[in-house]
């Protein structure tokens, strides 16, 4: 039996993780889906200090309090930031890092540095509620923007995305461990789409080493393609 954490992206919340992680239940594994502080059910915790530190804590601190081992450390989009530094700091406690069609940073990075002009447009269309600068607002096709099509899918999602604190995306990643971090292994489930984008070193290497897996399909893979990405994850688990 494996241990998962599964850390969403901007604008989620662990609600996306939902069909996955029934999957991997459903074949005995043991499966945390939280939800980072300021988002989906944890809105109400959305102060104007939030940041990646934040959300850097939130799971390293679900990891410490349920002294969880060997885990398999999973992140979507922004979570890729997020589970970078949680590793970084409970190293000794993860057996692996999946980015799932996620941002990739080094030391010192934020994600404006990693995705560039996709995050910074999103600021144009964002707003200060209570003195926190929030963007990725939802609105009715909002999961359109994530590469979800099925109406059904697109309802579901309307009603549980939620706005992002903007400070989490300029923050940058600050990792004290590196040596022990870098060791761990690292396995990359992408979006075929997105493939042209990464950096070709990494993609090269995840490829020659066994460790990438492409989907062809949205950014949203784990709502889109739940069978797949939970394909990929047993796989990674396995080894």
């Amino acid at each position: 039996m494996a241990t998962f954490v599964l850390v969403h992206g901007g604008g989620h919340g662990g609600w996306c993780y939902q069909r996955v992680a029934r999957l991997l239940r459903d074949d005995g594994h043991e499966v945390y889906a939280p939800s980072l502080s300021g988002l989906a059910d944890r809105a109400h915790l959305r102060l104007s200090g939030i940041g990646l530190e934040t959300h850097i804590r939130d799971i390293a601190g679900l990891i410490e309090h349920e002294d969880l081992r060997d885990v398999v450390l999973v992140g979507h989009s922004y979570g890729g930031m997020v589970i970078t530094g949680a590793a970084d700091r409970v190293v000794e406690r993860i057996g692996g890092l999946v980015y799932l069609d996620a941002a990739n940073p080094v030391n010192g990075q934020s994600l404006v540095d990693v995705a560039g002009p996709i995050i910074t447009v999103t600021r144009e269309f964002g707003e200060t509620v209570d003195g926190v600068e929030l963007v990725l607002a939802p609105t009715p096709d909002a999961g359109m923007l994530y590469g979800v099509t099925d109406p059904r899918d697109l309802a579901w999602m309307q009603t549980r995305l939620s706005a992002h604190p903007w400070r989490c995306f300029e923050d940058t990643l600050d990792l004290r461990n590196e040596s022990a971090l870098w060791r761990l292994p690292q396995y990359h489930i992408v979006c075929t789409s997105t493939l042209a984008t990464r950096d070709p070193e990494l993609v090269a290497a995840a490829r020659g080493q066994g460790r990438l897996w492409d989907i062809d399909t949205g950014h949203d893979l784990m709502i889109t393609e739940p069978r797949a990405v939970t394909d990929a994850l047993l796989d990674i688990a396995a080894r």
